[in-house]
């Protein structure tokens, strides 16, 4: 069970996720105020990590409980195939690793997608329906959490997988920069 914060509108069909500590309302304004009339949906991670909303669980710094990941993806991709498919999506940090794990998954749900600082820390098997779908990864040259060796090895295997992938760097961390806002404005109204 989800709770989220919606904004209903007649244009596109929009997801937002958080970052841990982060709630639903962190980016729904940004993507309300973005694509006027969207259809903006927002959850809120479930799980608490010493009082920080997450969407799955870890056992250490950029190391996942895989099993964990895996149940609440699928509960995850239930959740926003109950509203269609083919919906944009964003996502920061952790919430951008529920929606690229969603994404290669169920590929179908989302067809555009803004990953900002993700961090897949696994090898993902080969996603043919990754192919044609827009993507945006936003990273921090010096991200202490995403490194950039493995931001790179991610867009490097979406690419390959056929996916549109833009890749945008600003030289800090984990900060979201004002670059990333201009980048993320300009794919999104592209």
């Amino acid at each position: 069970m989800y709770h989220y914060a919606e904004t209903k509108g007649e244009g596109p069909l929009v997801f937002t996720f958080h970052g841990t500590g982060g709630n639903e309302q962190q980016f729904h304004g940004f993507a309300r105020d973005l694509l006027p009339g969207a259809h903006v949906i927002s959850p809120r991670g479930d799980v608490s990590e010493h009082g920080a909303l997450r969407f799955f669980r870890r056992t250490g710094e950029g190391v996942y409980d895989m099993q964990d990941l895996a149940q609440r993806r699928d509960a995850m991709a239930a959740f926003m195939a109950g509203f269609g498919s083919g919906a944009t999506a964003l996502g920061y940090s952790n919430g951008a690793n529920i929606l690229a794990a969603v994404l290669l998954e169920q590929p179908q749900i989302v067809d555009c997608a803004v990953l900002l600082h993700p961090l897949i820390p696994w090898s993902p098997a080969p996603q043919p329906g990754l192919g044609g779908k827009r993507i945006l990864i936003t990273a921090g040259e010096h991200d202490p959490i995403c490194p950039a060796a493995q931001t790179q090895a991610f867009a490097d295997y979406l690419t390959a997988q056929g996916a549109d992938v833009s890749l945008h760097w600003h030289p800090g961390g984990h900060e979201i920069a004002a670059t990333e806002v201009e980048a993320i404005t300009a794919f999104l109204t592209d």
